[in-house]
Formats: structure tokens, C-alpha cells, sequence
């Protein structure tokens, strides 16, 4: 038995700290895989927002939704708006209750997408930093880093700079990384204080 792929240890890591009736964000839709997990995790008395800034990922997102249940999953607000702006995007009344927030960085891994279009390094900090004000004590922040690509090597490095450099009073971070594959992804996650 080996260890837990990347994206198994990052729902691990949420399923033990986000509780049914919580509120959590996507902050990358992509395909919709992060918001339906973290959707059946709060379930019907939770909330989930997600953020994407291409139509094409909003669309796949509300596809994979649909063939749910609606009873057995949260609410699902879809944003077509960049991860930077989720504070102001996100309710005041749940600033400070989020439970979890998810990053998926890279760009849309789907047939015929725009691989040129990719979460970008400046966006991607000021988003995290914002994960870390509307997140309740103990929630917790995955960031799945995708150093292959052009440009994610630069991402994946600011990103890994920017959580080390937290102080600990504010948030623990770790990291899950396949140490013989440098430019296979892994992830950063964070529990706030």
C-alpha cells in the first residue's frame, strides 16, 4: 500500500476539520471536482462559493453539480470572478466562519483548454492571504501546487515562500511532496490559529 495521492491527502486533511453545516470556498473550479467534495462534506445545511475566472470552468462545475442530488449536497454559489476578490466577494456574515479553503492551482485540465491561462503568482498570494482572514480558528487552507508548467515553478515557489514565512502565532503550515519527482505536484496546507 503507498501513500495517499496528493489530492486523497488534501481531502483528508479537510474532512477532519470542515463539519456539516460549515461554510467553505473553491477558490479554482476548474472541472468542479474540489467544489462537489467540499459540497457532499457540509452537505445540505452548508454553504459552498467558488471562484473561476473563465465561463468554461463555471459551466463544467454546474454540469458535475447537477448530477447530484440537491438534497444531499450544500448550496453552491459559482462566482466568475478572480480568487483575489473572494473577500469582498464573500458574505460579511461569514468572515471569520469559513471552514475550509481550496486551491487547485495550474491551469484547466481539460481537452482543448487554454493551458496559457494559469493561475497567476500575484493573484494567487493575495488570495491566500485573504483565505486566512475569512477563515475560523482551526479551518484550513490546501493550496495543490503544480510545478511542471511554465510559470508554476514560480507559483508553486512563492507560494511555499509566502507559507513558510507565516508567523506561527497566525497559522501552522505543512507540506506533502514526492521527493524523488520535483516537478510533480504537491501541497501546502495551512490551519489557522
Amino acid at each position: 500500500m503507498g501513500f495517499l495521492s496528493v489530492l486523497s491527502y488534501t481531502q483528508k486533511l479537510i474532512k477532519e476539520r470542515l463539519q456539516p453545516g460549515e461554510a467553505a470556498i473553491d477558490a479554482t473550479l476548474g472541472t468542479g471536482a474540489d467544489t462537489l467534495f467540499l459540497a457532499k462534506t457540509v452537505g445540505r445545511k452548508g454553504k459552498v462559493f467558488g471562484f473561476d475566472i473563465q465561463e468554461e470552468a463555471l459551466q463544467l462545475t454546474k454540469d458535475r453539480l447537477s448530477k447530484e442530488d440537491p438534497a444531499s449536497i450544500a448550496d453552491v454559489t459559482l462566482l466568475l470572478k478572480s480568487h483575489a476578490l473572494m473577500k469582498e466577494a464573500l458574505p460579511l456574515e461569514l468572515h471569520g466562519k469559513i471552514g475550509a479553503v481550496m486551491f487547485n492551482l495550474g491551469y484547466l485540465p481539460v481537452s482543448g483548454a487554454n493551458q496559457k491561462l494559469i493561475t497567476l503568482t500575484d493573484s494567487t498570494i493575495t488570495a491566500l492571504e485573504s483565505s486566512l482572514d475569512v477563515l475560523r480558528p482551526r479551518g484550513v487552507i490546501t493550496a495543490v501546487l503544480y510545478p511542471g508548467h511554465k510559470g508554476g515553478d514560480q507559483e508553486a515557489s512563492a507560494v511555499e515562500s509566502w507559507a513558510a514565512n507565516l508567523p506561527q502565532t497566525i497559522a501552522q503550515s505543512i507540506i506533502y511532496r514526492q521527493l524523488q519527482r520535483p516537478n510533480a505536484p504537491y501541497l501546502i496546507a495551512l490551519e489557522k490559529k
